[in-house]
């Protein structure tokens, strides 16, 4: 089952279900009166089914897509990949044997990525930084979690990544990583009851520039080196989430160090089971810039 956030004729914001290539717009509730509602439900999908149905909507190219979050913090685990772990190293001689302790230690990397008025839906801009010469997107599986951290869903993410600041100095990771419009999520989520084998869980990541394809490859949550149930364990320690949270869960694709993103690129990210998250890049021509 996959459930999204739109904006209708109106410019409301609805949740609707996801099928057949048609949106039905969901019959909200006082108990179910937002997507977080049903997120947070026992059992998420009996909670949609529950909801009556509005008449269903083609999905065409002026479907107004939003990012499926209300106020969810999105949170981000590094280096869970050996493709990830490399990348970093290269970044900085001073930061690879950090970067090479925390991939092979118990305690992941775990850092905050966004609020939600700094995440973009599909179709919406992703920036890349005025101050920063080296933009790199991450395609991440990306952990819908409710607020009893209990793995519900799964969506996309893109964990945008300015890699020259992060590998001047690893405490600028926060700056590298957090920014407006610096997190994709979307196009919707798809509800579970039980998570597929990691091998089905395929990521592919394609960047197009004026109609062509710039970077292409793919990877698998096989690949991972931590198990999606031990970060968000580790996630939990000492932290609540009243109203859930999203984890993306790091990245096995990192293009090489002679790419960097350009304004006008359109990075599209594909997981099996789920569909294609799609956004072009946009860039400030100033730091105040909005």
């Amino acid at each position: 089952m996959q459930i999204c956030k739109y904006s209708d004729a109106t410019g409301r914001s609805r949740v609707a279900l996801v099928e057949d290539a048609q949106l039905t717009p969901l019959q909200m509730t006082p108990e179910l009166a937002t997507l977080a509602d049903i997120l947070a439900a026992e059992r998420p999908i009996s909670a949609v089914e529950s909801l009556a149905r509005s008449e269903p909507i083609a999905i065409d190219q002026q479907t107004a897509w939003l990012a499926p979050i209300d106020q969810q913090e999105v949170w981000a685990a590094g280096v869970t990949y050996l493709r990830s772990q490399t990348a970093r190293m290269e970044e900085s001689e001073a930061a690879a044997s950090c970067y090479d302790r925390v991939y092979q230690a118990d305690r992941p990397e775990l850092f905050f990525k966004a609020t939600p008025s700094r995440v973009s839906g599909h179709g919406q801009p992703l920036r890349i930084r005025q101050d920063a010469t080296w933009n790199v997107p991450e395609p991440e599986i990306t952990l819908v979690l409710s607020p009893k951290l209990k793995i519900v869903g799964l969506t996309i993410g893109n964990d945008m990544s300015s890699r020259d600041i992060e590998g001047e100095n690893p405490l600028y990771l926060p700056q590298a990583k957090c920014y407006d419009q610096c997190a994709g999520l979307g196009p919707w989520i798809r509800l579970y009851d039980e998570l597929p084998p990691v091998d089905q869980i395929t990521v592919d990541l394609k960047i197009r520039r004026d109609g062509a394809t710039v970077f292409e490859q793919a990877t698998s949550a096989a690949e991972m080196a931590r198990r999606f149930e031990d970060l968000v364990e580790w996630l939990g320690r000492d932290n609540t989430f009243a109203t859930g949270a999203f984890l993306m869960t790091g990245t096995g694709i990192i293009p090489d160090n002679d790419f960097t993103l350009h304004p006008g690129d359109v990075v599209d990210v594909t997981i099996a089971g789920i569909g294609t998250l799609s956004n072009p890049i946009v860039q400030s021509t100033s730091p105040t810039a909005p």
